[in-house]
């Protein structure tokens, strides 16, 4: 097959996996995720590999959109208070080093986001205060109610995790009254 050819198989089949992922997403679970972004005094944002990637570039955006937004690990980031929101993507639903944080987060009386693709995770079921469903194909979650893929490890979940966010931001945008020049005028101005 040609390079062509293969492209052009490929880029259809993933373009079909997300369409069928946007369609299988509970909105329920979206307006609980939003609402709890917007009553946050501040989001604290943590995830690890190519999620953590992914949600990076939604603690940009959310600190666009006017919030107080801090990277975990940032050496700027400040503590936990009750009413935080802490926002993760855990696509097994239990990434094991991540219970020291998740219990670090409840005992400080944050609130946790968990984008996942196994809801039925272990951490996603005992520390999620709101949970966000994607149902793509996850690395390790293993789950038969997820959108097939073509593609190698948690890549599905990844992209889709990315493209999900983007939207919520376009939501949030929306119901905050805002444009995408108010966004604009929050981006860094120094490069």
């Amino acid at each position: 097959m040609s390079i062509r050819k293969e492209y052009r198989t490929l880029s259809d089949a993933v373009a079909k996996e997300h369409a069928q992922v946007f369609k299988k997403l509970d909105t329920k679970q979206l307006e609980d995720a939003m609402e709890a972004i917007i009553k946050a005094p501040h989001i604290f944002v943590y995830a690890a590999g190519r999620e953590g990637i992914s949600l990076r570039g939604f603690a940009m955006r959310l600190a666009h959109l006017g919030k107080s937004v801090s990277w975990i690990f940032d050496d700027t980031a400040i503590g936990i208070v009750p009413g935080d929101l802490y926002i993760t993507s855990e696509g097994s639903g239990n990434v094991g080093s991540f219970t020291y944080y998740l219990k670090k987060v409840k005992a400080a009386g944050g609130e946790i986001l968990t984008f996942t693709g196994n809801p039925d995770g272990e951490h996603v079921k005992r520390f999620s205060d709101h949970v966000v469903f994607i149902r793509a194909t996850a690395f390790l979650a293993n789950r038969d109610d997820v959108v097939p893929t073509v593609q190698m490890m948690g890549n599905q979940y990844e992209q889709h995790l990315y493209m999900l966010c983007d939207i919520i931001i376009m939501l949030l945008t929306k119901k905050l009254g805002l444009s995408y020049d108010d966004l604009q005028a929050k981006h860094r101005n120094i490069e």
